[in-house]
């Protein structure tokens, strides 16, 4: 062997042995030191993982009948990458060759799978790409058009005038009609449609409560990967306050491909079922909301006004039994949510007027410092102390605590408050709840306020209602003290909390914040009041007959929003009251602002105290309350407040 031959074979040696260590590294590289970096890179290529989103649970009344559910709707996808992809569309147009052929329906699954394999290679061959990707796209659409309700030209135009490689094709597709879509595109091996399942809310009262109940909307968040993607949740009331329990969580199944990018089956890992929300129980009595909701819409439209609430609540336990505000809107269709989206009961302030009164007065008998019985002078309409004065609407003379009440006297109010002192009178303002808020469960409430300020003559005002801003939903928290036994209670909205197979998952129990008065001051109150209602009180339009009823009108000048002092004529009328007042079943709050009707003298006892009383008469028959009193003749006298 010469030397050069021998030169020659270890450098051939040399090159053989270095080609194959870097091909062993290369090997090594992909295998050991990047394969997560391949996987990955094969997995998105033919692995692809679809969202199960969770049933939302529902919203029920106290009834366990259904105030909002999710319907769970689909979105037809167009993916455009497969859609124009001739390797993809190949296998449909070999579908739509062979179904026609004779013996093919008696074929099994996986023989047709061969032969639409086999007729998809002849294709390939035969076909330009631009020639597959066209008859596929015809194909498909001349089988989808009829199943989504299009004609064949408009969802051509649609899909090919589209300028996204993914988009919507169909929205909002029910339950049946997608699984029908799904079983035909996967019969017919359409490539490049997907379907992403998603739920759609629906309010089967959509006029009614629609404060409280509140919205859902679409908020893209991001997932445990940091991916945002879209997801509902409330925007709004309940179904915001309530976002955690209603939700659920969202559940996936991954589709695999094969090489030749058809769908194979899962592993036993490839599915994760969702997991339903909470279904949410409300205090709320449906059946009580519909009769709120109808005779305020009556009162608002009889006295010309536009904003208003009324609230039903159970003063032994603090259930909100019904809460309407106006203006309002449509829970499905959502028109003028921007407009009319303010909770007029929680989120609304203004100057109560003579329904404070029941500070004073109450303060007075719980400190042993005045009976119903007990009389103080009013000083003929005008009290003059200080520098200020205090008038009355009407000159009154010697009046006992109920009749103060009764006739509404701000000079009776601001003695009996003078007798309890500034300082005792705040703090009882302050242990009713006023300027604070009541921590009902739902957002954006309002907390008023009540507050001394040391001076004289906003305590003399305070008295009467004026110097203070309120809440509807306040109000109704302060009545039910008088109606219960003297606790303030948080009002409570949520009743409890169930899973879809009944079991209840939590309770929320009623809870008491402060005692305000002793039980003997509340039932005192409640009968001092009732004279409020019998003949020559302001209230008698409120009355019921078969029951005795207990209450306070109460009428306040408006306040300039834009400067200082009042507007004219121009007011806030409302009526606090409970039936049947022995035993109060329920305690109602009616306001309404700013009315302007010419038919009546505007006050509360004029336009709130008859909506209230109609309200508590339907209330007795849907509730089924036997009758407290024998039937009385109609009471007509009406003083004003």
């Amino acid at each position: 062997m010469t030397s050069s031959f021998q030169a020659r074979c270890i450098t051939l040696f040399s090159i053989l042995v270095i080609g194959l260590s870097v091909l062993s590294w290369r090997l090594v590289q992909i295998q050991l030191v990047n394969r997560h970096r391949y996987a990955e890179s094969s997995r998105k290529a033919f692995h692809r993982i679809e969202k199960l989103p969770a049933v939302r649970g529902m919203i029920v009344d106290c009834r366990e009948e259904p105030i909002a559910k999710s319907i769970p709707v689909s979105t037809l996808i167009i993916d455009s990458n497969h859609l124009k992809d001739p390797k993809q569309a190949s296998y449909g147009l070999a579908y739509k060759e062979l179904c026609e052929t004779e013996g093919w329906d008696q074929l099994d699954a996986a023989t047709q799978r061969r032969k639409i394999v086999s007729q998809r290679g002849e294709i390939l061959e035969r076909d330009t790409s631009e020639e597959i990707v066209r008859k596929h796209l015809d194909y498909a659409v001349s089988v989808l058009a009829r199943p989504l309700g299009m004609k064949h030209a408009d969802l051509m135009a649609k899909i090919k005038n589209s300028r996204s490689d993914w988009f919507a094709l169909k929205k909002d597709l029910a339950d049946d009609i997608a699984d029908g879509l799904r079983e035909t595109i996967a019969r017919n091996f359409l490539q490049g449609f997907e379907f992403q399942n998603s739920s759609k809310r629906w309010y089967s009262s959509s006029n009614l409560a629609t404060h409280l109940i509140g919205f859902t909307g679409e908020k893209e968040m991001p997932n445990e990967k940091g991916k945002l993607e879209t997801k509902v949740v409330g925007c709004f009331g309940i179904e915001a306050a309530m976002q955690e329990y209603l939700a659920g969580r969202d559940g996936w199944r991954q589709h695999h491909r094969d090489a030749r990018g058809l769908v194979v089956p899962g592993n036993s890992g490839s599915l994760l079922p969702p997991r339903a929300g909470l279904n949410v129980q409300l205090t709320i009595d449906m059946g009580l909301q519909a009769i709120v909701e109808e005779e305020m819409e009556a009162c608002l439209a009889e006295f010309k006004s536009e904003r208003g609430a009324v609230i039903l609540m159970n003063p032994k336990n603090g259930e909100i039994l019904a809460m309407a505000s106006r203006p309002h809107f449509n829970l499905n269709r959502r028109d003028g949510i921007a407009q009319n989206g303010f909770n007029f009961a929680t989120q609304a302030i203004y100057e109560p007027g003579s329904t404070f009164k029941i500070v004073a007065c109450a303060g007075a008998i719980n400190e042993g410092i005045a009976k119903p019985t007990t009389q103080t002078f009013c000083h003929n309409g005008l009290y003059s102390e200080g520098g200020f004065t205090v008038p009355d609407h009407h000159p009154y003379g010697n009046l006992t605590l109920e009749g103060v009440l009764a006739k509404s006297s701000n000079i009776g109010a601001y003695k009996f408050a003078k007798q309890l002192g500034s300082k005792r009178f705040y703090d009882y303002v302050s242990r009713w709840g006023f300027g604070r808020k009541t921590g009902i469960h739902l957002g954006g409430e309002s907390s008023g306020i009540a507050r001394n300020t040391n001076n004289p003559v906003d305590f003399s005002r305070a008295s009467y209602g004026y110097a203070l801003n309120v809440t509807p939903l306040q109000m109704a928290c302060a009545y039910s003290v008088i109606g219960g036994d003297g606790r303030l209670l948080k009002p409570k909205v949520v009743k409890s909390l169930v899973a879809n197979d009944g079991t209840v998952v939590e309770t929320f129990p009623e809870e008491e914040v402060c005692r305000v008065l002793k039980p003997e001051t509340a039932r005192q109150m409640r009968e001092a009041m009732v004279k409020t209602i019998e003949p020559g009180g302001t209230a008698t339009l409120a009355a019921v007959k078969g029951y005795k009823v207990s209450g306070k009108t109460g009428t306040a000048k408006r306040h300039n929003p834009n400067g200082p002092g009042y507007l004219n004529n121009s007011y806030t009328v409302s009526f606090a009251g409970m039936m049947p007042a022995d035993d109060p079943a329920f305690v109602g709050v009616v306001v309404i602002d700013d009315p302007k009707t010419n038919k009546v003298s505007r006050y509360g006892g004029t336009i709130a105290a008859p909506a209230f009383g109609r309200i508590a008469k339907r209330a007795a028959i849907y509730l089924n309350l036997p009758p407290t009193e024998p039937v009385n003749p109609s009471l007509t006298k009406v003083a004003t407040p």
